[in-house]
């Protein structure tokens, strides 16, 4: 098993019509030797799935993890993981097909030499997916995907085919590259997976950034993340209650913030990724004007005691350390014990009226409006009552009331 250069993971949950067909183009790769495996994370016990793997037995060597929880992703994906034993992994998700040298082209081109980088490849037609409750959507007969795999396969370049490759996201890519990885095709060495502990965050339940909060510890390594063209695989369409995955993207959101308090992750909960990547250095410089005090660095949000209150203070002086300045602690009551986080206040890791009261103070008064009015209503969102503060009166003075 040692010598296997790919382990294909896959997380599984009622996508058995497109599974077949991912499982079809894995089967029909023109490999030229290259050992793989195929390994499924799945959340149920399914006669159907069972009775599918039977069906590629003696063509793919396919490893399955059952387990019957509610569905993660999150989850899937690590039970198939820690059984991985290629060199290196690709992950895909179960509505994936990808074309005739999906394998070859890899090796050959971006892991032959043992390359140490995190490949991010297209998903055609990901936003392909149908609005709706329903528990299906239509597919295309598998030879119908080949056909159209086998045109882009028979082309001398690789069109752009994935937003993420348009000069709209290039700022993102500069920036953030993580931003934008999304695990439904990406592969890495399983070496570095394991070195780093690379196990996705279970802690997400339901839809949401998971994969990009996976993509954030990659880059943390100091691993690159590529943007591979030629790399691609057809998203087959499904459907998806979008109502649902909102609330639970807004949920997530929030965790996700609350573990990476970062300014990126709050902008873009605000505007964004692609405005964010604009924007970001004009935000920092702002900020840094505003925060003006000599013992203040930046501002943060601070959530104490303030008055008997369970309050929430944005634009909230912070040292070196991001630690409240005097100033700031001034304006707690005594005893109180802060939670703090180095954010502005574009984005704040609290659900909806989460906190009683939100004190909005002077120095965000300082910043343009169009930022100003994102913090604001940020607060508005997170706070039951909020009390905006003037740039007129000195911040030491905000204790007065």
């Amino acid at each position: 098993m040692d010598d296997l250069e790919f382990s294909i993971v896959i997380p599984y949950k009622q996508r058995r019509d497109n599974l077949k067909i991912t499982l079809e183009t894995l089967a029909t790769q023109t490999v030229d030797g290259i050992p793989f495996e195929v390994v499924v994370g799945v959340m149920e016990y399914a006669v159907e799935y069972v009775e599918l793997c039977r069906e590629f037995a003696d063509r793919l060597r396919i490893v399955s993890v059952l387990a019957d929880e509610e569905w993660s992703q999150s989850t899937a994906r690590n039970l198939a993981l820690k059984q991985a034993r290629g060199r290196v992994v690709v992950f895909l998700d179960a509505d994936m097909a990808v074309p005739r040298g999906f394998l070859r082209n890899l090796r050959d081109r971006h892991f032959a030499h043992g390359q140490n980088a995190c490949v991010v490849g297209q998903a055609v037609g990901y936003e392909d997916v149908v609005d709706t409750d329903t528990d299906a959507a239509d597919l295309l007969p598998h030879q119908q995907y080949r056909d159209v795999l086998a045109e882009l396969e028979a082309r001398e370049d690789v069109p752009i085919m994935d937003e993420r490759w348009t000069p709209e996201f290039a700022p993102v890519v500069l920036r953030c590259p993580w931003a934008l990885v999304r695990s439904g095709l990406v592969a890495l060495p399983r070496t570095l997976i394991e070195q780093h502990r690379l196990f996705f965050d279970e802690g997400f339940r339901g839809w949401g950034p998971e994969d990009q909060e996976w993509g954030l510890r990659i880059s943390l390594t100091g691993t690159p993340i590529l943007f591979q063209q030629d790399v691609y695989a057809v998203h087959m369409p499904h459907s998806r209650d979008t109502a649902a995955n909102g609330r639970t993207a807004w949920l997530n959101n929030r965790y996700y913030l609350r573990k990476w308090p970062r300014r990126e992750l709050e902008l873009a909960l605000s505007f964004g990724w692609t405005k964010t990547a604009l924007i970001y250095a004009d935000v920092e410089a702002d900020l840094s004007r505003a925060a003006g005090s000599e013992q203040a660095q930046s501002l943060g949000v601070v959530r104490a005691r303030v008055d008997g209150r369970d309050t929430l203070l944005v634009g909230a002086l912070l040292d070196a350390r991001s630690l409240p300045t005097a100033d700031t602690t001034a304006l707690l009551d005594s005893g109180s014990t802060p939670e703090v986080f180095p954010l502005a206040g574009f984005g704040l890791p609290y659900e909806d009226d989460g906190v009683e009261e939100c004190r909005i103070l002077a120095p965000v008064s300082m910043l343009r409006e169009e930022y100003r009015s994102a913090i604001v209503r940020e607060a508005r969102r997170a706070a039951k009552n909020v009390v905006i503060e003037g740039a007129d009166r000195p911040h030491s003075a905000l204790l007065a009331g």
